[in-house]
């Protein structure tokens, strides 16, 4: 990236800056990220978190993330904005509400065990990394699931040990392109660890920017693998990838 002033670089949460863990409320950024991310954006037009996590949450699991120059945390697939302090969005859709409501007993009548859901405000998630048979459990949700999705207006996202309930037309890649349209970027690096991530991936391919595509590496996710242009060690491995750019940035 010959031009720092005119990029965005786009970064996934989980799994990208923060290590993945068991229990989504138990995860935490990387101890290095807020530092190199401070570093990153005094060069850069613009660090943009896009999760699928409310912004609150984000900031919350990453102390420090707000006091980055230039940061935009783009939660809910973009639905929801965190940007100087202000956090920005549409209420709640109503199907979100009821679908989370009927889960617990929809968990229940097919006798799964260890299985988290988690409210993310505009979406709800249903994690099987903890049970005892992740990979079955999953693929005993996914014909409930869409059912349930599909009766209350919403879709179903799956990525790694997890299934998303949410609205149709939210995603990774329309918030991207949306946001880089916005800021009239020059470039872009779009860094992701799952399959939520590819419309990302997307986006900055059709962009018509200089752009790259990074995937935190992990075996469970071969697919965003396959379409990146670099594949870095996990979160360990993204944070000395955006150290390198400090230092080049730094030396031009």
């Amino acid at each position: 990236m010959n031009d720092p002033a005119g990029a965005v670089i786009g970064l996934d949460f989980d799994g990208t800056l923060s290590p993945i863990v068991p229990d989504p409320a138990e995860a935490v950024i990387h101890p290095k990220a807020p530092e190199v991310l401070a570093e990153l954006g005094a060069h850069v037009l613009a660090v943009a978190i896009v999760t699928g996590r409310p912004p609150a949450t984000a900031l919350e699991l990453g102390p420090g993330l707000a006091d980055v120059p230039r940061l935009v945390v783009l939660g809910h697939y973009g639905f929801e904005r965190w940007e100087a302090g202000q956090i920005s969005g549409p209420p709640p859709p109503p199907g979100v509400l009821e679908v989370e409501a009927r889960l617990p007993l929809l968990l229940e009548s097919l006798d799964l065990q260890d299985v988290t859901i988690e409210d993310k405000g505009r979406a709800v998630a249903v994690h099987t990394r903890r049970s005892s048979d992740p990979q079955g459990a999953l693929a005993r949700l996914r014909d409930p699931l869409a059912d349930l999705a599909g009766r209350h207006g919403l879709v179903v996202e799956p990525g790694r040990f997890v299934l998303e309930l949410r609205p149709p037309g939210m995603d990774k890649g329309q918030a991207l392109s949306l946001f880089l349209a916005e800021r009239a970027a020059r470039s872009v690096m779009f860094v992701g660890d799952d399959l939520g991530d590819l419309s990302a991936f997307a986006a900055v391919r059709f962009s018509g920017l200089p752009g790259v595509n990074v995937c935190s590496g992990s075996a469970e996710v071969t697919e965003l693998a396959r379409q990146a242009d670099l594949v870095v060690d996990g979160p360990d491995g993204v944070i000395a990838l955006l150290e390198e750019l400090v230092g080049a940035f730094s030396r031009s």
